[in-house]
């Protein structure tokens, strides 16, 4: 592309003032007297962690950690039951599949974990669907369930091949319904709380099952016990990426140590490349 002479170009200065120092809510160090480099005391938001550490659960200070205040016990449970959950996808999901590759192939174990959240932060059950569902449900959780999935099935067509997803967080797993986020959705409602989100996509879920054969996904779940934590959509993708973490981790680690022949390789009748 030939540049005209006569052009003229300017430079522009940004201009920004930029913050003398680092300032956080969340986290507050206290320097040591002989090494101000040195923290001799750390606060989360405003409460002492050794005091934490003595006195509390790894879920309050997880939910103290993101939303600024420590949880009530009903938030606590439901929080805690989410996380026993979430904490691994299954060895049919492609994270956990790419977790498995990692270790088998011998990669840095320090490795394991990044490499299967990438593949975990996807929008095919993947974290990044999550905040998309947790706005869908914070959209619609006052409408009448019943005209939300009219809608969507006049708004939405099945594909010829692979899952349906009909809205985020809601639809199919292997062209069926998938019953463990189900069961996992009806134990959490089921919990002391409030959960009207939660509460509102099981009913959803119900009737996207008699009338379009969708159903939960596990990031609808978790999209909803977010919503009704009062947690804000754009931290729910890595929270979501942190719950699922640990049996990522876990499946990674045990096949860091066995031969590459301890995973199936497809043979040549059945390995097909389409055209």
């Amino acid at each position: 592309m030939k540049r005209n002479s006569k052009e003229v170009y300017k430079t522009r200065l940004r201009n920004n003032q930029f913050a003398p120092r680092l300032r956080t809510q969340i986290w507050c160090e206290t320097p040591s007297p002989d090494n101000p480099y040195i923290a001799s005391h750390s606060y989360l938001h405003g409460y002492d962690l050794f005091e934490l550490v003595e006195k509390r659960s790894f879920v309050d200070v997880f939910y103290l950690l993101f939303q600024g205040e420590l949880p009530t016990a009903a938030q606590a449970g439901l929080l805690e039951a989410l996380m026993i959950g979430l904490i691994n996808p299954g060895t049919r999901h492609p994270a956990t599949r790419a977790a498995i590759n990692t270790g088998i192939g011998k990669t840095d174990t320090a490795h394991i974990l990044p490499i299967s959240l990438l593949t975990m932060g996807g929008r095919h059950l993947g974290a990044n669907e999550v905040p998309e569902a947790m706005r869908f449900l914070n959209k619609h959780y006052r409408d009448d369930p019943q005209y939300v999935v009219k809608k969507l099935i006049n708004s939405s067509n099945r594909p010829q091949e692979g899952d349906w997803h009909i809205a985020p967080g809601f639809g199919t797993r292997f062209s069926g319904i998938d019953t463990i986020p189900a069961v996992l959705a009806k134990t959490l409602a089921g919990m002391p709380g409030e959960t009207p989100v939660l509460q509102w996509g099981s009913r959803l879920a119900v009737l996207l099952e008699e009338q379009s054969g969708c159903g939960w996904l596990t990031t609808g779940v978790a999209a909803a016990v977010f919503s009704d934590l009062g947690i804000h959509p754009r931290a729910g993708a890595g929270l979501f990426q942190l719950l699922c973490a640990p049996g990522l981790l876990a499946h990674g680690l045990e096949m860091s140590n066995k031969p590459i022949t301890a995973i199936p390789f497809i043979d040549d009748d059945h390995y097909v490349i389409e055209e």
